[in-house]
């Protein structure tokens, strides 16, 4: 499926709708998908190709862009109360993890955890959470408040490649 070709780009689209199709891949940042348009997009066959362009683009950003990129992520396991802010790719994401279904006792773990994280770091504890359960979460949680921020920072955009990768997988048009 990930070599599919992707004919959405040979369609007559126009840019908006294009950018409304893959802001989302990198959460709320339509800079990404502007940014691939202003690129020769007709070379692009397949998700694969689209993944690498887009991941590019991130990689090549500056270290603000990358951190508002980061800060764009929601802190998992907030009760998923506001959901008009989360995309739908994150609200899909946190509740195939469990994290909707959160006990009164892990709610308050991942409360604690994310507070301790985002005090130590000043940005959301970001993981792909699609195959995970809530509590590998909570693990990598436990474990990843203990590096460094430059480790942190790396791992969050490591760790949003993933969730593109896996969201271009799952990109219907």
């Amino acid at each position: 499926m990930y070599n599919k070709t992707f004919k959405f780009l040979s369609q007559k689209m126009e840019r908006e709708e294009i950018i409304n199709l893959l802001k989302s891949i990198y959460e709320h940042s339509s800079w990404v998908p502007e940014r691939l348009l202003s690129e020769n997009i007709s070379e692009i066959k397949t998700k694969e190709e689209l993944q690498l362009k887009m991941k590019k683009i991130v990689d090549s950003s500056t270290e603000i862009e990358k951190l508002n990129l980061i800060n764009a992520h929601p802190e998992l396991g907030k009760r998923l109360q506001k959901k008009e802010k989360l995309t739908k790719f994150s609200q899909e994401e946190q509740r195939s993890a469990g994290l909707d279904q959160c006990s009164e006792e892990e709610f308050e773990i991942l409360t604690n955890l994310n507070n301790s994280y985002r005090l130590k770091f000043e940005f959301p504890f970001i993981i792909a959470v699609k195959g995970l359960t809530k509590n590998q979460i909570i693990d990598n949680m436990k474990i990843r408040v203990n590096n460094s921020k430059s480790e942190e920072f790396e791992t969050a955009i490591n760790e949003i490649h993933k969730i593109a990768r896996l969201r271009i997988i799952d990109l219907t048009y």
